[in-house]
């Protein structure tokens, strides 16, 4: 019974509520706009838009993940692009495997660039992937392992502060270093692309781009949903506890490296599947998701939204990425300088993001209402 309130107390929750009903109301309206509106219609959505909004709630679920640790725990991980690749990579050798015929007698046919590169055989790591359990499973347990052995030996040592968060974004930095390379059989610097078809769907169809739209919607859902279980759970307490004072929560007798490693651990699990979600709506998978400005992105978006809130990162993440898509497609040289003022903006005039404007704007009207009404019962 107990377990079941801490799954379920976040539907008590009025913010929570609003979140789902916003977002299953956009995932609704997309959908009827895609499939009821003819196109040519002004009020059409077209399959490259479902593509873009499915691209920016994948990214909204790794704002979420991000939120997650660093909104919650204190950490700032720098290097979160690095478990969103990683799971990216995953399903992106799912997808190539499923391209032309398995080969003669059953066994499983290189990849076009393998080929190219007159490898003779698959290696031992690529086993597997032809089957979309294994690796769907894959796209969480590989960020879930790197994540554990990393966070392991970092929270164990006591690392904390601006120096775990350059040891993250050293990491992600050598991995993308490691994935440019030809040798390790993820085809260097193109990437994995040229994908055709997931679980026997045509990736091409309209139909299979609004599947995945909303696959990736009620991921987050599901995503969102989690992170505030654990958030307003007891484990969430003993977080934001080791966030406001560290030292002190060990004093009381909490093993805070194992909170930090649990959560670190499910967030980056989170940043993985919303990798998987991400690289078959855009069709390719590349070591420049694992690049350190892409993990410095994640954080903007976060700080943007407003940090410890989870449906603000959300709004970050949507926020900032249709910037870019408007910024790169009217002035794409002007995107970085934009981005470099936004943060400074944040940093300035927002402390607490975008959600923490809304909720002073509530609190204001509530305290006005409340005055007003005082006012009315003394006349």
């Amino acid at each position: 019974m107990q377990s079941r309130s801490w799954l379920m107390r976040p539907f008590g929750e009025r913010s929570t509520l609003i979140f789902l009903g916003v977002l299953l109301a956009t995932m609704a309206l997309v959908t009827l706009l895609h499939v009821a509106v003819p196109a040519g219609h002004p009020l059409h959505v077209s399959a490259y838009t479902v593509n873009l909004f499915g691209k920016y709630l994948s990214y909204a679920l790794l704002a979420v993940a991000v939120d997650l640790v660093w909104g919650y725990l204190g950490i700032l991980s720098l290097g979160h692009g690095a478990f969103f690749a990683l799971g990216g990579y995953a399903m992106g050798m799912y997808l190539m495997r499923q391209i032309g015929d398995r080969g003669v007698y059953g066994h499983p046919v290189l990849p076009d660039f393998m080929v190219f590169l007159n490898w003779d055989s698959l290696p031992w790591y690529w086993h597997g992937f032809d089957m979309a359990g294994f690796a769907f499973l894959m796209v969480l347990l590989v960020p879930g392992a790197l994540a554990l052995v990393f966070g392991f030996l970092a929270f164990r040592s006591r690392v904390t502060g601006v120096y775990l968060s350059i040891i993250t974004q050293a990491l992600t930095f050598a991995l993308m270093l490691a994935f440019f390379r030809n040798e390790m059989g993820f085809g260097g610097n193109n990437g994995l692309t040229d994908f055709r078809e997931i679980l026997g769907f045509n990736l091409r169809s309209s139909e299979t781009r609004l599947g995945l739209f909303l696959a990736t919607g009620v991921a987050l859902a599901l995503g969102y949903l989690l992170c505030r279980a654990i958030v307003t759970s007891k484990l969430g307490r003993v977080c934001v506890a080791t966030r406001d004072a560290e030292a002190r929560t060990r004093f009381l007798g909490y093993r805070v490296e194992r909170f930090q490693l649990f959560v670190f651990v499910v967030s980056a699990m989170l940043a993985g599947l919303a990798g998987a979600l991400y690289v078959p709506q855009v069709g390719i998978i590349n070591p420049s998701e694992f690049s350190p400005l892409f993990s410095i992105e994640i954080v903007l978006w976060v700080a943007l939204g407003g940090r410890a809130t989870l449906y603000g990162a959300v709004i970050g993440a949507i926020l900032v990425n249709y910037a870019k898509t408007v910024f790169t497609g009217v002035m794409p040289d002007a995107w970085l300088f934009a981005l470099g003022g936004l943060f400074v903006l944040v940093t300035v005039f927002l402390p607490k993001g975008v959600a923490g404007l809304l909720a002073l704007r509530l609190r204001h009207r509530r305290d006005g209402d409340a005055s007003f009404s005082g006012k009315e019962a003394s006349a």
